[in-house]
């Protein structure tokens, strides 16, 4: 079998992304987001069930969260759980 057979096939079985800089964007803004808030719960009197009730998610998220999980989480549900700890101090996440 050829490279160029070999090639073709695997572009079937996988096809190329439209655009693969989105998923890169994601994580970065993710991890970015995990930071900023990782930071806050460590200086907040908040504790992880408080966070997680005032979010509206099931504790095991922001146990997930605090252990560096990113990929169980989604930009969504970090936002919830930054506007769950007092913000007043803080500027928006980006």
């Amino acid at each position: 079998m050829s490279t160029a057979r070999q090639s073709r096939s695997a572009e079937l079985l996988d096809p190329p992304r439209s655009s693969p800089d989105l998923d890169v964007r994601d994580l970065e803004k993710r991890t970015r987001l995990m930071r900023i808030i990782t930071r806050l719960i460590a200086v907040s009197d908040l504790g992880s069930r408080e966070i997680a009730r005032r979010a509206g998610l099931p504790m095991q998220k922001i146990s997930d969260l605090l252990s560096g999980k990113l990929e169980h989480l989604s930009i969504d549900e970090l936002r919830l759980v930054y506007h769950s700890i007092d913000t007043s101090r803080t500027p928006t996440p980006p």
